[in-house]
């Protein structure tokens, strides 16, 4: 047997078992994600029924995305929009809060395990029903807020569209910064794709710790700040306040599809305008470094 042949054997042997590693993955995806998806794009142009002799269904067309769209605006403009100004205010607080907390989580100090698990703990405790019951007793608050009437001076001063979501999110800041354990373990482990030779030469050149952030520190960690954009974008469109989560899981199969596959494509497009913007900055401040 030739060299060449036992490689091209070797190398055959080596596919082989990776697609037998990847198989019960990609064949629970293909069940369990991939069927699931494609049967919901279907049944958002029909009439599902579940009777007792089986399934019934009836083609609708477009029905049900005119209807969501064009006839009953209370459930998309009226509830969903307030919540997606409410996102975009939440998007800059927790990322940039969560980048602080993880650079000052890396300094060396004595503790540093414990703040670290204790900052990760929420996630892990706070599931989505917890913390709803939290928002309805009304918990999460800060408490000089009431005493010194924020709200009303936020509400006289800014626009009703965008006051209520401001005052939603200072209701409940403690509750919405419970949600930034993810990002600072993302940003724990980006801090440390950077060289510590590249901040001693810094500190040798004598640059101070605020040149440090904005000429080391942060451009390190754009990539993960791009990350945790998109995490946190997906997080927020599961929080529990979200007014479309209960709306999906009603027993009108047709509409609750249609009504999932437009929320899709909302976020699909909150990610695009994330990126978009994302890109902008990046190369503004490339072009500024030069």
């Amino acid at each position: 047997m030739s060299t060449a042949t036992r490689k091209i054997k070797a190398s055959t042997i080596r596919k082989l078992e990776g697609s037998v590693f990847i198989a019960p993955w990609a064949l629970g995806f293909l069940i369990f994600m991939v069927f699931p998806i494609g049967y919901s794009f279907y049944m958002s142009f029909h009439q599902v029924k579940i009777l007792a002799t089986g399934i019934d269904i009836k083609y609708m067309g477009l029905k049900y995305y005119k209807y969501i769209l064009f006839e009953n605006g209370n459930l998309l403009y009226n509830q969903l929009f307030p919540f997606l100004r409410q996102s975009l205010l939440m998007l800059p607080v927790i990322v940039v809060f969560s980048l602080l907390v993880a650079i000052m989580l890396n300094q060396k100090f004595w503790g540093r395990s414990l703040f670290r698990s204790i900052f990760f703990l929420p996630v892990i405790f706070s599931t989505g029903e917890v913390v709803k019951e939290f928002i309805t007793q009304g918990e999460g608050d800060v408490d000089f807020l009431a005493k010194y009437n924020v709200s009303s001076i936020i509400s006289s001063y800014l626009s009703p569209t965008w006051a209520k979501p401001v005052n939603a999110i200072l209701g409940s800041f403690v509750l919405i910064l419970w949600y930034y354990g993810v990002q600072i373990l993302i940003f724990l482990a980006g801090r440390q794709t950077i060289s510590v030779s590249v901040y001693e030469a810094a500190r040798i050149d004598g640059a101070s710790p605020w040149d440090v952030f904005w000429k080391i520190t942060l451009p390190g960690m754009m990539p993960f700040i791009l990350l945790n954009l998109i995490y946190t974008t997906v997080d927020l469109f599961t929080f529990p306040t979200n007014p479309i989560l209960s709306q999906v899981n009603s027993s009108n199969y047709g509409q609750s599809s249609a009504l999932a596959w437009l929320y899709f494509a909302i976020i699909f497009i909150f990610l695009g305008i994330i990126f978009w913007i994302f890109n902008k900055v990046q190369k503004a401040s490339n072009t500024g470094a030069r």
